[in-house]
């Protein structure tokens, strides 16, 4: 019998099980309770879909340095918005909600003012298709200080600038609360303030990215149950790297701790 997932819709991250056979790490998600599987390349959405999972965060492609290479750099926008001519279509004949883009590391040419208004111009342009398809573009914020130097939106605020000149509710904010309680904390204040703009989360243990439980210091239930009570309708996908064993242990015990 699958669990009740309570009022969020919950979801695991690909990436942390790679040593599982997808179609296996579908199967137990699935057990779990957990809805979706995130961060799946297209020749992979089916696989889900077959487990009867949804696919809740699409790659728009394969592509070496996909973070780096970002919507803040005019340089970047041919590819990525090309990139994402191609996926959308994909995403919207699989039924796949969301697809990831990228801010992009900064350069020492452009500064933030112009790095905000560069990533505006480039969605922009891609926003009307994603608005057509039904998909949404959800660009992710990431910390700068531990795991990704140099990246440019590594505050909420750098985000909600570019979502505010957008303009669109197929563009959004991936809000990963891991990242974004490194660079600034105040996590339940900030979504409350900007849950307009905020399309997907992500989550993981501080320090560490590993459990979301009493071993670090972000209390997950309360964060669960404040975006529960924004009547949220999107993801909160699990993007931690298990220490256990057994690593679906971990991820019942998230699924457990998010279910509000």
């Amino acid at each position: 019998m699958t669990p009740a997932a309570g009022r969020l819709r919950q979801s695991v991250c690909r990436w942390p099980y790679n040593k599982t056979p997808l179609p296996e790490f579908c199967r137990r998600a699935k057990q779990l309770g957990l809805a979706a599987i995130d961060l799946l390349q297209a020749d992979e959405w089916s696989v889900a879909h077959d487990a009867g999972l949804e696919v809740s965060l699409g790659y728009p492609s394969r592509r070496d340095e996909f973070i780096e290479t970002g919507f803040n750099d005019p340089a970047n926008h041919a590819l990525l918005i090309r990139e994402l001519e191609i996926a959308l279509p994909l995403a919207a004949h699989a039924r796949v909600s969301n697809v990831i883009a990228m801010f992009g590391n900064r350069t020492a040419q452009i500064d933030e003012h112009t790095a905000i208004a560069n990533c505006v111009a480039g969605l922009s342009k891609i926003a009307p298709l994603a608005a057509e398809l039904g998909v949404t573009i959800c660009v992710e914020l990431l910390n700068s200080k531990v795991d990704h130097a140099g990246y440019q939106g590594d505050h909420t605020a750098f985000g909600v600038a570019v979502m505010q000149g957008v303009n669109s509710p197929h563009v959004k904010l991936l809000y990963d609360i891991y990242h974004m309680q490194i660079m600034e904390g105040d996590v339940i204040h900030t979504i409350r303030d900007n849950i307009r703009w905020i399309g997907h989360f992500h989550t993981g243990g501080v320090p560490g990215r590993h459990e979301i439980n009493e071993t670090q210091e972000l209390n997950y239930r309360a964060i669960a149950a404040a975006i529960a009570d924004l009547d949220y309708h999107g993801y909160v996908a699990h993007e931690f790297v298990p220490t256990r064993a057994d690593p679906f242990a971990s991820l019942a015990e998230a699924f457990r701790v998010c279910t509000v």
